[in-house]
């Protein structure tokens, strides 16, 4: 089987599995939410199931049910790894098989990674984290 033929039923199978649903405040609360492929595997799903065409920002947000916002930050993340192409107001994927195949290969080790050791727990991740926040999450007012 070669690259294109597998990731492209993997993909398929990606996009018709899972669906944004909204979830209940309880579930909200308790962190019992839903696990599916994040905004970024649905950009790379759609437009990878549709590699014949491209699509505006606003396109791709409704097809997938996600924030069109949240989806400009996808593409330009997915742009940056050279994953998808962008002219005009138009989006691709990549011609690249290969480089998507790569970032899957990437994304099924991390998976593996988080069930054999359990994935990081958020206590022990917090417990070391830094007490001062980012300089990109500090107030930028206080610079003026």
């Amino acid at each position: 089987m070669n690259a294109h033929s597998k990731y492209s039923s993997t993909l398929i199978t990606y996009a018709h599995q899972f669906r944004s649903m909204p979830v209940s405040i309880d579930e909200f609360e308790s962190g019992d939410l839903p696990e599916g492929p994040s905004v970024p595997e649905q950009v790379i799903t759609y437009l990878h199931t549709r590699r014949d065409a491209a699509f505006t920002r606003s396109e791709i947000a409704t097809a997938i049910d996600e924030d069109p916002n949240t989806v400009g930050t996808a593409l330009t993340r997915l742009k940056a790894r050279d994953l998808v192409r962008h002219r005009g107001q138009y989006w691709a994927i990549t011609e690249d098989e290969q480089r998507i195949a790569a970032a899957y290969d990437l994304h099924d080790v991390s998976v593996q990674l988080d069930e054999a050791d359990g994935g990081i727990e958020s206590e022990n991740w917090d417990a070391v984290a830094p007490d001062q926040p980012h300089p990109s999450e500090q107030d930028s007012s206080k610079d003026e």
